[in-house]
Parts: structure tokens; C-alpha cells; sequence
């Protein structure tokens, strides 16, 4: 995918600089495309936490890239594999709900336990975050690939008429190293000439879609429409949706999703609306431990995402309070979609059943390590 006319990755190691870590600042976009300077575990850690990255995929790669920092850090001085390891924890605490932030901080650690004393630790966590991002790059295209089919079958059906896609939150190329997950299937179906459109949530209260899946779509030349978070109801009642496409920041062995809030009351209309609702995944993503989609932890992030709206005026960016300063605020991240309510969830294997039998038959070997 392209971000100003230019092939891209979400995170990369800076030209001439191995010390530095660079990545997009998502909270300019869409005014501003501003890259950041990572040049220690802490700054990593600060821009999961206030989500410069966002994404579970990216999340997870940003974190793999702090302990290659630290690792630099670490190199000029003693106890290397304990300052690493307490970067690790405090990674680890940055964003409790995606699984993919576990998954790469526990890859690296496992890669750098299994090293020799005489092996390069800076280099070596270096080619597993690089690993980590390679690797992610090709599991979004084998998204793509897999989805595909669903709207080449939906504009078969159509007669090559448009088709409808809504979607919720960013689950694009800014969520993953490239590509995304549940924009693989539009872009490939997009670069095949199929006429698509995408119904874009808002997505309050950080405006993922407004922000960042419209204008990574916009970068790409694919026809959207932004909406607001409510709409989408509407829009299937009246039969303007084909089928929804979401991310996912963690699911469970048997199928139930949590993905950005919003995201279970959109499978509720699909469902009512006789629409297809599918997830789509990187495996990363699924959390083996957990039977029930209850004990995947909600994150509940800051009241001021709510009460405040940040936007651009002229050159100036401002913080505008929208709510008395007395009223309570409760603001969850991420909402649990049960399994009932997905038609398939679409993997880089594969599209499956969103079952635990689904999931096995597309991962055994993983399915059979975590029984």
C-alpha cells in the first residue's frame, strides 16, 4: 500500500541511524504526515500508550522494536538480559487488551533466552523485530488473498454493480506493518478493478476511521464514505451494505472477537439485517488460553478522549472541551463480539468457522500446544 505516492512500512529503522526507530505519528493524520523519532524502550512504550501506534499488529511490532532498543542501551553498560527483561514488563503494561503486544515482547525474550553467550544481542533482537514485521507483512497479503474471493463472489452476484463494505475502527495498513487486515481483501479486490466502496465509521471517541482509514483509502484511490458511528443501521436496513469487514485485537480460541467499542452493536445489525459479518485476523491475534470472550480484559483509557475533541484550526491544533466538567465519563476501548454473530473469520490460512473446531482446522499444531 502507498502513503503520499510512496510504498510504506508503519515502523522502520532510520537510514543511517540503527539507534533510531522511526515511525508515523497517527495522531497528525490526516492534516499531517509527521514521523517520529524512537530512540529508547521508553519512547516505544509512549507511543503504544498514547497511541502514536495504533493496531494490535503494530503494537505488537513497536514493542518487539523497544527491547532492540534497549538491547542498544543496554550494550554500553552491564546486566544486559535483566535491563531487557524490565523493559519487557514495562512494555508489557502499556495496553492491556491486545494480544499481539504479549505474543512479540514473549517472542523476543524466548529468542534472546535461546542465544549464545558469544552471539550479538543487538543484532539478534534486531532480525527478530524485523522478523516480526517481515513476517507481518506477508500474513496481511495472505489475508488479502483469502478474503478476496468474498467480495469477488458478492460482485458476481451484483453483476459487477458496486459493493458495499462497511467497516469499524482502522484495521488498515496504519494498524499492521502493511496492508492491514480487513482492507487486504478490499485493496486486492480494488486492484483487480471490482468496484468497491467503503462505509468508514468515525469511530469515536479516537476517530480511527475518520482519521486514518479514510485517508490511508484516500491514499490509495479506493471510494469511501465517512459516517457516523450510528449510521450503519441505517445504512443496512436500506440495503446499502454487502457485507462488513472488521479487525481484531484479540480473539479466543472459540471464535469471540474484541475489537474497538462499536464493533459488537454493528455484528448485532448485520445479523438482524441477514448481512455477512466477517473479522479479520492475523493468527497473532488469537489467544489461545482463553475459552470465553468475557475474560479477554477491556481496557478503559482517559474520560478526556471523551469530554474533548481535538481538531485543526489554520495551523494550530486545539483541544475542545465538549462536556460540563461535572458529568461522569466512562470510557471503554474495545466492546467482546460473540462467535454467533461472525460468519468466518478470514486468516492468512484461510476462512473459517468462527468455532474452536474453525480455528483448529486452519492451526492444529497451535490448537493442539495450547489444549
Amino acid at each position: 500500500m502507498e502513503a503520499k505516492g510512496e510504498a510504506f512500512r508503519t515502523i522502520w529503522l532510520k537510514d543511517g541511524d540503527p539507534s533510531v526507530v522511526q515511525i508515523i505519528d497517527q495522531r497528525r493524520l490526516p492534516h499531517e504526515y509527521v514521523v517520529r523519532d524512537l530512540q529508547s524502550w521508553q519512547d516505544c512504550a509512549g507511543a503504544i500508550r498514547d497511541m502514536l501506534v495504533r493496531g494490535a499488529p503494530l503494537i505488537g511490532a513497536t514493542a518487539a522494536w523497544g527491547l532492540y532498543l534497549a538491547a542498544v542501551e543496554s550494550h554500553r553498560s552491564a546486566g544486559t538480559a535483566e535491563f531487557i527483561r524490565q523493559a519487557a514488563e514495562e512494555l508489557g503494561r502499556t495496553r492491556p487488551t491486545a494480544v499481539n503486544l504479549r505474543w512479540a515482547l514473549a517472542r523476543v525474550m524466548e529468542r534472546m533466552r535461546r542465544a549464545g553467550r558469544a552471539e550479538d544481542l543487538v543484532g539478534l533482537l534486531r532480525k527478530e523485530a524485523q522478523a516480526i514485521c517481515d513476517e507481518d507483512i506477508e500474513i496481511c497479503r495472505g489475508i488479502g488473498r483469502h478474503g478476496l474471493p468474498l467480495i469477488e463472489e458478492i460482485a458476481s452476484r451484483k453483476k459487477g454493480e458496486t459493493v458495499n463494505i462497511l467497516t469499524h475502527c482502522n484495521a488498515g495498513s496504519l494498524a499492521t506493518i502493511n496492508w492491514g487486515t480487513a482492507t487486504a481483501p478490499i485493496y486486492l479486490a480494488h486492484q483487480k478493478g471490482i468496484d468497491v466502496h467503503v462505509w468508514v465509521d468515525e469511530t469515536r471517541p479516537r476517530n480511527q476511521g475518520s482519521q486514518l482509514t479514510a485517508w490511508e483509502l484516500a491514499q490509495n484511490g479506493v471510494p469511501h464514505t465517512l459516517i457516523v458511528d450510528n449510521a450503519g443501521g441505517h445504512l443496512m436496513q436500506h440495503g446499502k451494505v454487502d457485507v462488513c469487514i472488521t479487525g481484531t485485537d484479540r480473539t479466543t480460541r472459540t471464535g469471540d472477537v474484541a475489537n474497538k467499542i462499536g464493533t459488537y452493536l454493528k455484528a448485532l445489525a448485520a445479523k438482524d439485517n441477514d448481512i455477512p459479518f466477517y473479522v479479520a485476523l492475523p493468527s497473532t491475534t488469537i489467544d489461545w488460553s482463553i475459552i470465553d470472550g468475557a475474560a479477554i480484559p477491556i481496557e478503559e483509557r482517559d474520560p478526556a478522549e471523551i469530554s474533548r475533541v481535538r481538531g485543526k484550526s489554520g495551523d494550530r491544533y486545539l483541544d475542545v472541551e465538549t462536556v460540563a466538567a461535572t458529568t461522569a465519563i466512562s470510557n471503554y476501548a474495545f466492546d467482546v463480539t460473540p462467535a454467533r454473530l461472525v460468519s468466518g473469520l478470514i486468516t492468512e490460512c484461510g476462512v473459517c468457522d468462527a468455532s474452536e473446531a474453525g480455528l483448529a482446522a486452519l492451526f492444529p499444531e497451535r490448537a493442539k500446544r495450547a489444549s
